[in-house]
């Protein structure tokens, strides 16, 4: 049989990282599904439809300062020497008057202009002007932010919290947003445990991991149960979920006697890669059943969370029709020696230590003014360049350097990319 032929041959070739996510992304369609999100909720989700402005803002001509709102007319030839005295009202500015406004307030009828409080004097009812205003000085004109039936931003914008913002500000309560992904997170293997694990059981994690990166990257996570290594429990597990629009399982992708996903993933659909050319975690596997994707993670930790980020990140913000933000970045200096095999892409952990530099994202600049002007960088020393079951070498690094396939590694004082990989977008 060809699942026996596998596990005898083993993984002898492996595709190429960018050659496996772009087979991925070739096989699934982006979902048409949309709904209405109050604005409190949405944010980080992608516009279904343009958001156009219903109204003016500001909605009224605005005073841009406090003082008083005068005609330009009025004040001409004003000085600090010689100030245009003018007569203090309420209601409408009338030749030879002033009204009292603040910053924000509404600009009186027959206003065009507003003084500042500080180039003014006022004794009882009288106001001394010690400066000459063009018309429209200090005044936000109606519309001046955004007008009427303007285009906010067009569909399939990613809404931020500035967006969010602005929207309110137009009288906006909802969108229409397209609905968040649905991913459906089945972790498995006979050895996992949901706690107090007897020799031989391990707690389970990796559900728990994947379940809340999902969470983080704009997904709808159904975190199941174990299932164990069983072709029926689990194509069974498969089937019920394949109404998601990803399905991800964790465990038992490689080519062992109980690695048995694959196998179950060919008979109800299609495996399009098994194997790739990255390190840690080879084993993975990509397939699709009944138009919906099936990423197959490996179920050592460190390389089911590299895998998770390689490929669950990339079709999760692919059928959500969301956007695929790039990895925030680090430069930094070595302090060991990144060994790598050629033709295969490494992720290699890293902790940063910033003492006495700063660090370089990519994105906004988060470094002062005197950090910047050192010029320093950090350095990253390796936590493990091999281990993909020490979790712990995740969890205490901040992030990883990419070898590409090309190289054999990094040598100790050279300047790499650190990824960071507890990004949200």
């Amino acid at each position: 049989m060809v699942h026996d032929d596998r596990r005898t041959a083993g993984f002898k070739e492996r595709t190429r990282l960018a050659d496996a996510r772009e087979a991925l992304l070739a096989a699934v369609t982006p979902h048409e599904r949309t709904e209405r999100a109050e604005l409190v909720d949405a944010d980080g989700r992608a516009l279904a439809e343009p958001a156009v402005a219903p109204a003016d803002v500001p909605g009224y001509d605005r005073a841009a300062m406090d003082g008083y709102a005068v005609r330009a007319s009025d004040t001409y030839g004003a000085s600090s020497r010689s100030p245009e005295i003018l007569h203090v009202v309420e209601g409408a500015v009338d030749p030879g008057t002033a009204v009292r406004v603040h910053t924000g307030s509404d600009v009186p009828d027959g206003a065009d202009a507003v003084v500042k409080v500080e180039d003014t004097e006022r004794v009882g009812d009288e106001l001394e002007v010690f400066r000459a205003l063009a018309e429209g000085k200090n005044v936000g004109e109606r519309g001046e932010d955004v007008r009427e039936g303007e285009t906010l931003f067009d569909a399939g914008h990613e809404l931020r919290p500035s967006d969010l913002g602005l929207l309110r500000s137009v009288g906006v309560a909802d969108v229409a947003v397209y609905e968040r992904p649905r991913v459906s997170v089945i972790p498995t293997g006979e050895e996992l445990v949901e706690s107090d694990p007897a020799p031989g059981e391990v707690i389970e994690t990796n559900g728990l991991t994947v379940s809340r990166l999902v969470e983080r990257w704009g997904g709808d996570a159904s975190y199941r149960d174990i299932v164990v290594d069983d072709a029926d429990r689990l194509r069974e597990a498969i089937q019920s979920d394949l109404d998601h629009d990803v399905v991800v399982t964790t465990g038992g992708s490689s080519v062992g006697e109980r690695d048995l996903v694959p196998d179950v993933v060919a008979e109800l659909g299609e495996v399009l890669v098994h194997g790739v050319a990255l390190k840690p975690g080879h084993p993975v596997a990509l397939g699709v059943v009944e138009d919906t994707p099936v990423v197959m993670l490996p179920g050592y930790p460190v390389a089911c969370i590299v895998n998770a980020f390689q490929f669950l990140h990339p079709v999760l913000k692919h059928v959500g029709r969301l956007t695929d933000h790039p990895v925030p970045t680090v430069e930094a200096t070595l302090t060991r020696k990144i060994p790598s095999s050629p033709g295969t892409r490494t992720f290699a952990r890293v902790r940063l230590d910033h003492a006495g530099g700063d660090d370089t994202r990519s994105g906004d600049d988060t470094r002062g003014d005197d950090d910047a002007a050192t010029g320093d960088t950090p350095t990253a020393e390796p936590t493990r360049t091999s281990g993909s079951g020490i979790l712990s070498s995740v969890a205490r690094s901040d992030g990883w350097v990419v070898v590409p396939e090309g190289l054999e590694g990094y040598d100790e004082g050279e300047t790499v990319t650190v990824e960071g990989w507890e990004w949200s977008a």
